[in-house]
C-alpha cells in the first residue's frame, strides 16, 4: 500500500479518536454516559443506528456473496421495513414508557429476575465475542496488506475505540458513528463508480455482463422451505431485523437517547431504511467485481477464484485496483464500519452491567460510583474482546463453534419479548416452559445436521431456525397460559 494511503488511514484513526474525546465531561452522570440525557438530534441517531447495523463483516461479506452468486441475500434488506414498522409501533413506545436505559428491565417487570438475567447474560456474552470478531477482521486485511503484526493492530484499534467510548460516552459513540457512516458510504459510492467506469464500455457493459450471468436474481419464488428462496430469506430477515430493531440493547439505547418519542421513531425509520440502498451498493460492488474480472481475467490470481475465497476478492481489488488515495479511503471505510460496531458494544454492554446487575443487587449506588462502574465495565468488555481475538488468530474454528452457541442462546430472546408484550395474561411459569422448549427446538435445528442422521435431522433451511424457535416459545407460553387459566376457572 502506498505511503499516501497509509497516511490517510492513520489520519482517520487519530482524527476519530480526537473528535470523540471532545465530548469528554469531567462531572458526567450515568444517564449522560448511557443516553446523553436524551438530548441528541434524530438525524445523528439515525446515522448511528445505520452504522451500528453495518459492520466490517457486512462491508466485506456482502460484495463477496454477490461476486460468488447473485442478489438473493439482498432480500434480507427488503424485509427491514416490516421489522421497523413493528419496532416503532410497539417497542419504541414501550421502552420510552419504562424509562430505563436497559432494554431488559421490561422483562424483569413482566416475568421476574430470571427472564432479565437470562437475556442480559447471553446478550453480554454475544457482545464480547462480537468485539473480538470485529477486532480480528479489522486486523486481518492490514496484516495481509502491510504485514503488520495482527496483535499490535488489535491492541491499537481496541485502545483507540475504548478511549473515546469511555471518555466521550454515548455522545461520542453516536457522533463518531455518524461520521463513520458518511465515510463508509462515500467509500462504497466511489468504489462502485471506479468499477463501472473502468470497464471498456462503461456502465452499460456492467449491466449487460451481469444480466447475462443472472447476477441480479433475488432467488426462487417457490414455496420450498429447504432452500434459500426469496420467501425463506424474507421471513428470516423479518425475525432477525425485529430482534435487532425491537429488542437489541444497541438499538434501544439509541431510542432512549432521542429528545422525545417522535425523534426516536424518526431515527429508527431513517437509520433502518438507509441500510437498504447502501446494502444495494455493496451488492452492486460485488457484481461489479465479478464483471471487472470477467472482462480482465488476468488481473485476478487463480487462488481468488477458488471456493471459500470470495470474501478476499474485494480487499484484493482495494489494494490492487484502486488509485492511490482511494485505497486509503476504503481501508478507513472498513475500519469505520468496524469501529462503530465496537464502540456501540462497549457502551451498551456497560449500561446493561450497571442497570441490570450492579444497581439491581447493590442499593443506594451514588452517581460517581455508577460512572466508575460504566468506565470499568467498558474497559473490561474491550480487554476481553482483545484477548479472545488473540485466540481467534490461532484457532479460527473456535469462531464457528461460538457463533453456533450464540445463535442457540440468543434464539430465545425474541420469543420471550413477543410473549411478554402480546400475551399480557401469560405469567412466569408458562413463559419459562416456553423458553426451555424453544431452546430445545433451536438446539435440535442447529446441531442435528451435524450430529444426527438424515432421518432425525432438521429438514428445514437453517435460516428458519430462529423463526421456528421464536414461534415455539410464543405458542407454548400462550397455550399453557390458556390451559392454566381455564383450569383455574373450572376449579373455581
Amino acid at each position: 500500500m502506498h505511503t499516501v494511503d497509509i497516511l490517510i488511514f492513520i489520519t482517520y484513526l487519530i482524527g476519530i479518536v480526537i473528535f470523540g474525546l471532545t465530548f469528554y465531561k469531567k462531572n458526567r452522570t450515568a444517564q449522560d454516559f448511557s443516553t446523553g440525557s436524551g438530548t441528541l438530534p434524530a438525524w445523528v441517531i439515525g446515522l448511528s443506528i445505520f452504522a451500528t447495523f453495518v459492520s466490517s463483516i457486512s462491508y466485506l461479506a456482502l460484495p463477496g456473496i454477490a461476486f460468488l452468486s447473485d442478489w438473493n441475500a439482498f432480500v434480507f434488506s427488503l424485509s427491514i421495513p416490516v421489522a421497523i414498522f413493528m419496532a416503532i409501533k410497539f417497542f419504541i413506545p414501550l421502552y420510552r414508557s419504562v424509562g430505563s436505559p436497559s432494554a431488559y428491565t421490561y422483562l424483569e417487570e413482566r416475568f421476574g429476575p430470571w427472564a432479565k438475567n437470562y437475556v442480559a447474560i447471553f446478550w453480554l456474552l454475544t457482545q464480547v465475542m462480537r468485539v473480538a470478531v470485529i477486532l480480528y477482521l479489522l486486523a486481518l486485511p492490514m496484516y495481509v496488506i502491510l504485514g503488520w503484526d495482527m496483535r499490535l493492530i488489535i491492541v491499537i484499534t481496541g485502545i483507540s475505540v475504548m478511549i473515546y467510548s469511555i471518555l466521550g460516552g454515548i455522545k461520542a459513540v453516536i457522533w463518531t458513528d455518524a461520521i463513520q457512516a458518511i465515510i463508509l458510504i462515500t467509500g462504497a459510492v466511489v468504489t462502485l463508480g471506479i468499477l463501472m467506469f473502468s470497464l471498456p464500455e462503461g456502465p452499460r457493459q456492467y449491466f449487460e455482463v451481469a444480466a447475462n450471468h443472472d447476477k441480479f436474481s433475488l432467488g426462487s419464488f417457490g414455496l420450498s422451505l429447504t432452500e434459500s428462496t426469496f420467501w425463506v430469506v424474507f421471513i428470516y430477515g423479518i425475525f432477525i431485523n425485529l430482534q435487532n430493531y425491537g429488542i437489541d440493547q444497541n438499538y434501544i439505547q439509541r431510542y432512549m437517547s432521542a429528545r422525545n418519542e417522535k425523534d426516536a421513531i424518526s431515527s429508527a425509520f431513517g437509520g433502518g431504511l438507509l441500510y437498504i440502498p447502501v446494502s444495494l451498493l455493496f451488492f452492486m460492488i460485488g457484481t461489479g467485481l465479478f464483471v471487472y474480472y470477467q472482462v480482465f481475467p488476468d488481473l485476478l490470481p487463480n487462488e481468488f477464484r477458488e471456493a471459500g475465497m470470495s470474501d478476499s476478492v474485494f480487499p484484493y481489488f482495494i489494494v490492487n485496483g484502486l488509485p492511490i488515495g482511494i485505497t486509503g479511503l476504503l481501508i478507513a471505510s472498513i475500519f469505520s464500519a468496524g469501529m462503530s460496531t465496537i464502540s456501540t458494544s462497549l457502551n451498551s454492554g456497560a449500561t446493561v452491567i450497571l442497570s441490570d446487575f450492579y444497581r439491581r443487587y447493590k442499593k443506594n449506588v451514588s452517581e460517581s460510583e455508577s460512572v466508575r462502574v460504566l468506565y470499568l465495565a467498558s474497559a473490561l468488555i474491550c480487554v476481553l474482546g482483545v484477548i479472545i481475538s488473540f485466540y481467534i488468530i490461532q484457532v479460527e474454528s473456535a469462531l464457528d463453534i461460538w457463533w453456533n452457541l450464540a445463535g442457540i442462546f440468543s434464539g430465545g430472546m425474541l420469543g420471550l419479548f413477543l410473549l411478554g408484550y402480546f400475551s399480557r395474561k401469560v405469567t412466569n411459569i408458562p413463559a419459562a416452559v416456553g423458553v426451555v422448549l424453544g431452546l430445545l427446538v433451536i438446539i435440535w435445528m442447529s446441531l442435528s445436521p451435524i450430529y444426527l442422521t438424515d432421518s432425525l435431522s432438521n429438514p428445514l433451511h437453517s435460516y428458519l431456525t430462529i423463526v421456528v424457535g421464536t414461534l415455539a416459545i410464543f405458542l407454548t407460553g400462550f397455550f399453557i397460559s390458556i390451559f392454566i387459566d381455564r383450569k383455574n376457572r373450572n376449579n373455581f
